[in-house]
């Protein structure tokens, strides 16, 4: 029954973890300047972009036009749809904050390769939406989650297949805290469904093992998808020239 409760919350709340941001800051010329001292094919490479990233922290909010680079905090998704056997589970308008005061820990790239990965921690990220679940009858609802003390790893690679597609994988390394609420979880039964709620959010680190691969996941497959319609064609070498 546990079991079961912890997969079903799961899929709910899952989607709930991830993004990029690029943001505020008047002069966007200065973006440029951020990354101008790092050079390709150089041993300080990748800690050079680790540092410039973290000082772009100013842009996540507003994007860099001219490097046709989109704000990312916070950030939105019409729809992100995952399909298993069992249950079919679609979020829709999904909003995520806190990519601002996130910080860059680590970070590798091969951009010639197509391949990037980096470690990020989050003090607190914030996501919320509306959820349709098919699982034995459908269920539709609302939820939201807070993430405190969250770091994660991203591994970007460009598709074998596809020149315009990216794959992403995602690995949860470390959440501090957790607080979810998803409405409508027992269709309805207000009273049991705040009783639920209380043990969720009392209990989650019970459970967190059968979340986390549902979690890394559903993130990778929305990932995969923005960063798609983003990175997909970007040429690299407006931003790092030979």
């Amino acid at each position: 029954m546990a079991n079961k409760m912890y997969s079903h919350i799961g899929l709910i709340c899952v989607q709930i973890i991830l993004c990029l941001d690029w943001s505020t800051s008047q002069d966007f010329s200065s973006f440029g300047i951020l990354f101008s001292s790092c050079q390709r094919f150089t041993p300080q490479f990748d800690d050079c972009i680790k540092d410039a990233i973290n000082s772009a922290r100013p842009f996540f909010t507003t994007g860099v036009p001219e490097y046709n680079i989109p704000p990312f905090d916070p950030w939105y998704a019409d729809e992100v749809n995952q399909v298993r056997s069992g249950y079919k589970l679609k979020l829709k308008h999904v909003k995520e904050s806190g990519w601002q005061q996130s910080t860059i820990t680590k970070f590798r790239a091969n951009l010639e390769a197509g391949y990037i990965k980096f470690s990020q921690f989050f003090p607190e990220k914030y996501l919320e939406g509306e959820y349709i679940t098919e699982a034995g009858g459908t269920t539709k609802g609302v939820w939201n989650m807070t993430l405190y003390n969250y770091s994660q790893t991203m591994t970007i690679r460009k598709s074998k297949t596809d020149p315009y597609k990216v794959n992403v994988k995602v690995n949860i390394d470390k959440i501090g805290n957790l607080n979810i609420h998803v409405s409508n979880l027992l269709r309805g039964r207000k009273r049991v469904e705040s009783v639920l709620d209380v043990l969720i959010n009392s209990t989650w680190r019970m459970g967190f093992p059968l979340l986390k691969p549902l979690i890394e996941d559903l993130v990778a497959t929305a990932f995969s998808k923005i960063y798609s319609n983003i990175f997909g064609n970007y040429n690299w070498d407006i931003l790092f020239p030979f």
